[in-house]
């Protein structure tokens, strides 16, 4: 159980030096970028701007990233209560890894909910409205 953790702290730390030490560092260029972010200008207002394709890349890229690891933790769970093998130990581990886990997937769907409740049109729609919310006068 040490030995896996080791060997993944030590992976993410090579993997962040390794990030940090290249000597070729790009900035956010068009050879970089997705053409869908690139090509918009933002003239027709923030639906054509690449701030908000940007902005929906980088919370698509985030809500991937929850997800996998959500899984790989309840993989990993799993597998640490199947091999518990009568450890009371290990097994409440597992289940507290589990439900934690169902806590946090929760959460995150709730401030999801939240932040698409707030911003009109929706954080992920590539046409935000752009009207006043009711009740506002314009």
């Amino acid at each position: 159980m040490k030995k896996i953790q080791t060997l993944l702290i030590a992976s993410l730390a090579i993997g962040v030096v390794g990030l940090a030490t290249t000597s070729h560092v790009q900035a956010l260029e068009c050879s970089v970028l997705p053409p869908s972010i690139c090509d918009k200008d933002g003239d027709e207002g923030l639906a054509n701007s690449g701030i908000w394709a940007l902005l929906i890349l980088g919370l698509q890229i985030m809500t991937a990233g929850v997800g996998i690891v959500a899984v790989g933790a309840i993989v990993f769970a799993g597998i640490m209560y199947s091999s518990a093998q009568g450890d009371a130990g290990q097994t409440k581990k597992a289940i507290e890894i589990i439900r934690n886990t169902v806590i946090g997937l929760f959460l995150y769907m709730l401030m999801f909910a939240i932040v698409n409740f707030l911003i009109p049109g929706g954080i992920l729609t590539r046409e935000p409205t752009q009207t006043a919310p009711s009740g506002v006068l314009a």
